[in-house]
């Protein structure tokens, strides 16, 4: 959990039309996600067998981008969007499944990619969390 994330939400003074609790896991999971991500993709590029991980630093570094943006979408509450919300919730989660996917595939050979795939998991479920308080 980021140091920030909670307090700046606690201290927002108008209304936040979700939960803040899960909020701030949520934001929490998809900057600790793209972290982790971007990571991986510059531990891949490292490698001897680069050439093998050209789909894994893909992968990567798109989920890297969505969580990123996604988790900057999250932290602004003035003019709430839910359908925007929503659709960016349901990308990030496709992009923390594929991703983990393709990180799994090389996780017994590379301990980053088992961290990257575990971090994608825990960052789809959060998406996924919130996006069921939503509805739709």
């Amino acid at each position: 959990m980021t140091a920030t994330t909670r307090p700046m939400l606690a201290t927002y003074p108008g209304e936040i039309n979700l939960d803040r609790d899960m909020l701030s896991r949520t934001i929490d999971a998809l900057l600790s996600c793209g972290q982790a991500c971007t990571s991986c993709a510059d531990a891949c590029l490292s490698e001897a067998d680069v050439a093998q991980l050209v789909k894994c630093i893909r992968t990567d570094l798109d989920c890297a981008d969505v969580c990123t943006a996604t988790a900057r979408v999250l932290s602004r509450h003035t003019g709430y969007d839910a359908n925007l919300t929503r659709s960016l919730l349901e990308a990030c989660a496709t992009a923390c499944r594929s991703c983990g996917e393709e990180c799994e595939r090389h996780a017994s050979m590379h301990e980053h990619c088992r961290i990257c795939a575990e971090a994608c998991r825990v960052c789809e479920r959060a998406c996924r969390e919130l996006l069921a308080t939503i509805g739709g």
